[in-house]
């Protein structure tokens, strides 16, 4: 098929059309080569939902880091994480720990 042939074509000349091959490379531009693409806004908006969940981790974190900073204001509490936690104990005292075999790994 010539050229001339092809030029005759209707579909030809709606694609052949300036203004239709600039709307075309404009929004090629727009998807793929852009600062502004489509692709670096689905990763921004990845990063952002990303960045949602460590907000709402976090927020949970510290609600139940200030129940526990409520908690020990108490000394007996004090006391007993300490012991639980550091293995604490009192002049002339002896501790057991006692560890189930289920427990050990």
């Amino acid at each position: 098929m010539k050229f001339k042939e092809l030029k005759q074509k209707r579909w030809f000349k709606i694609l052949g059309s300036t203004y239709v091959i600039i709307l075309i490379c404009f929004a090629v531009w727009m998807i793929f080569f852009d600062t502004n693409s489509y692709f670096i806004h689905k990763e921004l908006d990845e990063d952002i939902n990303a960045l949602e969940e460590n907000k709402e981790f976090y927020k949970k974190e510290i609600e139940k880091d200030k129940k526990f900073l409520d908690k020990m204001q108490d000394s007996n509490e004090i006391e007993k994480y300490a012991r639980e936690k550091y293995y604490l104990k009192k002049e002339g005292e002896d501790i057991y720990i006692i560890e189930n075999e289920d427990s050990l790994k």
